[in-house]
């Protein structure tokens, strides 16, 4: 399937707390028909910092490739990835064995359940944001949200430091929500939004259209004869816009966009994942990372349970399960799983204790995030809670430790500096050290 995919992507200069992730993500249409969004580029530049922050020379990097199954609204751990079903927070789920010894799931995830011999589960998350947009911004940037700067995505990070600024595709993609901009790494790492997979990408080709490649680039001259003569009066942000125009030009000509259309895929393949937005993006997702792309995010709303809890877990887990089981399945299947990390997540738990209406409340301080793939040891837990859940008992793990492995399996520097629009130099990560047991690597 790789050869026949390969055969067959802002922030305004000024710098705020305003959350960058919706109406400033470049839209497809923004993509392809013009840069309305700032500066393309950013100065990359290496800081000697403090010992200890710097990759280990022994360690080499697995993972070429990022799926991030993000689960809006914060998801029940105890409902999920760490079962308590001797206590009474543990709920109405029963609990299964798994294809991992030390491994047990809900009872809702046998599809997951199957493939926990490739996972690594982080059952110790410690964060400090309770609020939904604060967690959110923290759990894609590794920084806590403030008034005077914007920090970029993971997504955007791997786009920067492993992807290839030659690649015909955006090197990162967001499916079914936007996540935040690139901010001062410039908008050719925004995340590249398609809001319904199931749908694939409008306006990416005008090969039904009267607009012949002839015709396509003559205007393409004229834009930029205009563009060029402006900039001679104004700036040369009309030139960084050009460049925009550039890599979507690339883009619409390119044959790996095949990759976003789900058709080229068996109908059993597609009925596999589910036929739903969550289903079809984890299936896109397979697709883009095989085609080349670094990091793709898919998301799912609706883990606001407050009230209501069981239900809609339940719900919702009927749609989890065949995904990520199919997903991480697909991709060992196809060779891909050791150079793909998967990571399941949202921005906090719920707590252990079920409140008076049957639901589950925000819960930052001990809760569960499950990687798969990419080099990892799998069939392993990291860290515990107690018997109730409500508290954490071994290994907390704060997000910049998190961030701070990750870059390691990627091959990324986490002390690596970049400067602001204002010229504020930012690490990549700030602080943090690798998690204890993560990193042994799959032999």
């Amino acid at each position: 399937m790789a050869d026949e995919i390969r055969n067959e992507f802002a922030q305004p200069s000024g710098e705020s707390d305003a959350e960058h992730m919706l109406g400033k993500h470049l839209e497809r249409r923004s993509f392809l028909k013009a840069g309305i969004y700032g500066l393309f580029g950013s100065i990359f530049m290496n800081d000697l910092l403090k010992a200890g922050q710097t990759l280990p020379t022994q360690f080499a990097p697995t993972a070429k490739s990022c799926i991030v199954l993000f689960m809006n609204g914060g998801p029940s751990q105890t409902d999920t990835f760490d079962p308590k079903p001797n206590h009474k927070n543990g709920g109405t789920f029963k609990t299964i064995n798994t294809s991992a010894p030390a491994i047990q799931l809900t009872d809702r995830l046998p599809m997951v359940a199957e493939q926990a011999k490739h996972m690594t589960l982080i059952r110790s998350m410690a964060t400090r944001e309770g609020n939904h947009s604060r967690a959110r911004y923290l759990m894609h940037t590794g920084y806590a949200p403030t008034n005077s700067v914007n920090h970029p995505p993971f997504a955007s990070i791997l786009s920067a430091e492993v992807g290839s600024s030659d690649f015909a595709l955006p090197n990162a993609v967001a499916l079914n929500s936007p996540v935040f901009d690139a901010a001062y790494l410039g908008a050719e790492h925004d995340p590249f939004f398609v809001p319904n997979p199931s749908e694939g990408v409008d306006n990416i080709s005008y090969a039904n259209t009267d607009l012949y490649r002839n015709r396509f680039d003559a205007r393409r001259s004229y834009i930029t004869f205009l563009n060029e003569h402006f900039a001679k009066r104004t700036t040369d942000e009309v030139l960084n816009r050009e460049a925009i125009y550039e890599k979507a030009d690339t883009m619409i000509h390119s044959d790996l966009t095949k990759a976003f259309e789900l058709e080229h895929e068996p109908k059993a393949i597609r009925e596999a994942y589910g036929m739903n937005n969550f289903g079809q993006g984890c299936l896109m997702a397979r697709r883009l990372v095989e085609a080349g792309v670094k990091c793709v995010e898919v998301s799912l709303g609706g883990w606001d349970t407050h009230n209501n809890n069981f239900d809609r877990v339940d719900n919702l887990l009927g749609r989890v399960d065949p995904a990520m089981g199919m997903l991480i399945k697909d991709l060992d299947d196809r060779d891909l799983l050791n150079d793909t990390l998967v990571v399941w997540m949202g921005e906090f738990g719920r707590t252990p204790r079920i409140n008076d209406n049957d639901g589950r409340d925000h819960w930052p301080n001990g809760w569960t995030v499950a990687l798969a793939g990419g080099g990892l040891v799998g069939g392993r837990v990291i860290g515990a809670t107690n018997e109730g859940g409500t508290k954490i008992v071994d290994n907390p793990v704060n997000v910049q430790d998190f961030y701070f492995s990750l870059c390691q399996l990627f091959g990324v520097d986490p002390a690596k500096v970049n400067y602001s629009r204002i010229g504020r130099p930012m690490k990549i990560v700030d602080g943090g050290k690798v998690i204890p047991d993560f990193l042994p690597i799959a032999g």
